[in-house]
């Protein structure tokens, strides 16, 4: 097991590569009395496109089919598994986004019991097509929930904007008739694919001794048999070339319009985990320095009673894709997006486009670095997060990775970004407004 100091912050991280291909770190705090894990597989709603362990051919599965796994994992023959975690008094969950499924549990006491459980349970499917039928109706209700989310719908316009022909502009949770269409098989087919250790990681941060969590681990592991079976494969193919579509609008039963400008990038990104993080820190920065709280074009638009304090703005770079989104409510959102796309595109015009307050926002940054680590949940999810693209064993050293961003070289990553990236915008309007 691999000890990393980080003196400048006070933190231990232990490190450790099981042989059967699991990645374990472990983020021990003694003055916490909350344990919190996080198990997660390089798995997501993107990925519905491969070859099945033992078979020579590519499938192509139904969309929403890695959150329908999700789901049925936390129901055995033996009972529902958020139950028996209740009976541990603790709190248990999972998520499943575009590349990532995430399951979880936070306590106070037994983190061994609830160690085992989380991984048993991950670990050893149980899928029938009785059950599968009774989630379909109960997932049915959940996909219409999202349908009558407006920011959810706000946000899925904008990938179907900027990602036409793309599984990553289709729901998460898939349609009625797609989920209607899994079957036992293929979920099974999915979980021996995804589900090997060697594609899943395992952080663990809280109260507890990492010598005694990490046999605990390894014990449980040693007990399993898995397939021989490299990496998972990925076959999501990103195309930055594919034409995008600038403009779209739909109505729901809303009271005040809705907008979301989105950037797709389309440049290459680092492949260094220290220097990649420098890249999200950059066009996180950008965005704060163009249309923070103390921005002038925020005051501008702020004055002038065109957005309100629904305006908010993010820069998400995950596998194989990137984006820059701003968003809100607004009387006039054509208006809005029309203002933030010349801010945007003569950005190094604008006035708080400079070093000083460069300067500025990162020491703020910073700070807020430093306060995370009070937070398990947020280390844990950071360092979870990280684990796939080599940014986990460095996040720890964000604060240094800050101070050595210089303006020159944020200059180079958001120029970078901003000559290759193709713009699109996305609108809700009430039912009852015209456009």
């Amino acid at each position: 097991m691999k000890k990393i100091e980080y003196a400048h912050v006070g933190e231990t991280l232990f490190l450790e590569q099981l042989p059967n291909g699991l990645r374990v770190l472990l983020w021990p705090k003694k003055d916490f009395y909350k344990t919190y894990a996080l198990f997660t597989t390089n798995f997501g709603s993107i990925d519905n496109e491969f070859i099945p362990v033992g078979e020579n051919e590519k499938v192509h599965f139904p969309d929403g089919i890695a959150h329908f796994l999700e789901h049925k994992l936390f129901e055995k023959e033996d009972g529902d598994v958020f139950q028996k975690f209740e009976k541990l008094g603790s709190f248990s969950n999972a998520n499943t986004g575009f590349t990532r499924t995430s399951y979880l549990f936070s306590t106070t006491s037994k983190v061994e019991k609830n160690l085992e459980m989380l991984m048993d349970f991950v670990q050893e499917p149980y899928f029938t097509e009785e059950l599968i039928d009774k989630e379909q109706g109960i997932i049915a209700q959940e996909m219409q929930m999202y349908q009558d989310e407006p920011d959810w719908r706000l946000f899925l316009g904008l990938l179907e904007n900027l990602y036409p022909n793309n599984v990553l502009s289709c729901d998460i949770v898939g349609t009625r008739k797609s989920i209607s269409k899994i079957t036992a098989e293929m979920l099974y087919q999915n979980f021996y694919r995804f589900y090997h250790p060697s594609n899943m990681t395992l952080v663990v941060g809280g109260r507890f001794d990492a010598d005694e969590i990490m046999r605990v681990i390894k014990e449980n592991q040693a007990k399993k048999k898995f397939s021989e079976i490299s990496l998972a494969q990925k076959t999501f193919s990103f195309k930055n070339d594919e034409p995008i579509i600038e403009i779209r609008s739909i109505k729901m039963n809303i009271v005040y319009p809705k907008f979301i400008l989105g950037l797709k990038g389309r440049d290459e990104i680092p492949k260094n985990g220290a220097e990649l993080l420098q890249y999200r820190f950059s066009l996180k920065l950008y965005l704060q320095m163009l249309f923070g709280p103390t921005s002038q074009n925020f005051l501008q638009l702020y004055t002038k009673g065109l957005v309100d304090d629904s305006f908010s703005y993010a820069f998400t770079l995950d596998r194989g894709f990137h984006l820059i989104e701003i968003n809100g409510d607004a009387d006039d959102p054509q208006k809005v997006t029309d203002f933030l796309q010349e801010k945007l595109k003569n950005y190094q015009q604008q006035n708080d486009f400079n070093e000083e307050t460069f300067e500025l926002l990162k020491r703020k940054m910073i700070s807020k670095f430093i306060q995370s680590l009070n937070s398990i949940e947020t280390v844990v999810n950071q360092l979870s997060c990280g684990s796939f693209s080599g940014e986990d064993t460095v996040f720890l050293e964000t604060d240094l990775l800050l101070r050595d961003l210089s303006f020159a070289k944020f200059q180079k990553f958001v120029q970078q970004f901003m000559d290759n990236a193709v713009l699109s915008c996305f609108y809700i309007y009430p039912k009852e407004s015209s456009e």
